[in-house]
């Protein structure tokens, strides 16, 4: 499961002039992601216990399985998509594994403060907190293109069109790694069959059976890990963690075509709760809020 910040918003002090209250800084998102690395770090733990409780860990190593298993995958998998896609792909699995996602209760909070501080002094009010947002880009443009008076139905436009490319970057990089992830027991398993005919080819000398008999098994048990242990679950975060971005950024696109349309907070929390799940969403007004209407 995602690890979530809560970043609850505050008020910082009126600004001079406008009697307008302005949502105090945001934090940037940031920590390492503890679920996907206590759940991998589990895993290989068990498994290296069991490998050890049974004799040497030496006799797991095989450098000619690893490359079997870990080049062919890369290879195969590179074959099927492309370099750019396959870079893209590792760094958005190391991006899950060191950054959090924002909570959108957290996020939707802010976009009602932000709402509120430009129905009492209008949307310019907003500019004062453009440096505050520069750890949130997509937030930063969408509150820059409030400020500069662009069209709401642009804003919008601009903005979903973003929240899809973006879905479409992480989409595909979770597919090269499910990729991967079904490559990965194929080569283990074609490892297999090469340690096997070597073993049946060198029956008559004895001391070729060994080491193509530990090919033919190594390599099956190293597809299986790579496979199932290591890329599988980083798919399925990758996959997750483009679902939370796409919720994240429809939330605040859906409050900054709000504020650029001048509308009634309150109309803008009931569109954030109608995106938002039924366990997370926001009753800013009756309970949340100490204002009020």
């Amino acid at each position: 499961m995602t690890a979530t910040r809560e970043n609850v918003s505050r008020e910082a002090p009126p600004r001079a002039g406008t009697g307008a209250t302005a949502p105090a800084r945001l934090r940037p998102r940031g920590g390492f992601d503890a679920a996907t690395l206590v759940g991998l770090a589990a895993a290989a733990g068990v498994i290296l216990v069991a490998m050890a409780s049974g004799g040497s860990l030496r006799a797991f190593l095989d450098p000619p399985s690893l490359l079997i298993v870990v080049g062919g995958t890369l290879a195969v998998t590179t074959a099927s998509y492309s370099l750019g896609d396959m870079a893209a792909a590792w760094r958005h699995a190391a991006q899950v594994l060191v950054q959090s996602t924002l909570d959108p209760r957290s996020v939707a909070r802010q976009m009602m403060l932000l709402a509120e501080a430009a129905r009492r002094a209008g949307p310019e009010v907003l500019r004062s907190t453009l440096p505050d947002l520069r750890h949130e880009p997509f937030l930063h443009r969408s509150v820059t293109m409030i400020t500069e008076g662009l069209p709401p139905d642009d804003v919008e436009r601009m903005l979903m069109g973003e929240v899809e490319a973006g879905g479409a970057g992480r989409a595909k990089s979770a597919g090269v790694l499910r990729r991967a992830s079904e490559v990965a027991p194929a080569m283990g398993l074609i490892g297999t069959l090469v340690g096997l005919v070597q073993m049946l080819g060198g029956l008559n000398d004895p001391s070729t059976i060994g080491p193509s008999m530990a090919l033919a098994l190594l390599t099956t048990f190293y597809g299986a890990v790579f496979g199932n242990v290591m890329l599988a679950p980083l798919a399925a975060k990758l996959e997750r963690a483009a679902e939370d971005e796409a919720l994240v950024k429809t939330l605040y696109t859906i409050g900054a075509v709000s504020i650029a349309r001048q509308e009634n907070p309150r109309r803008l929390e009931m569109l954030l709760n109608t995106v938002l799940p039924p366990g997370r969403r926001i009753r800013y007004f009756d309970k949340e809020s100490p204002r009020g209407a």
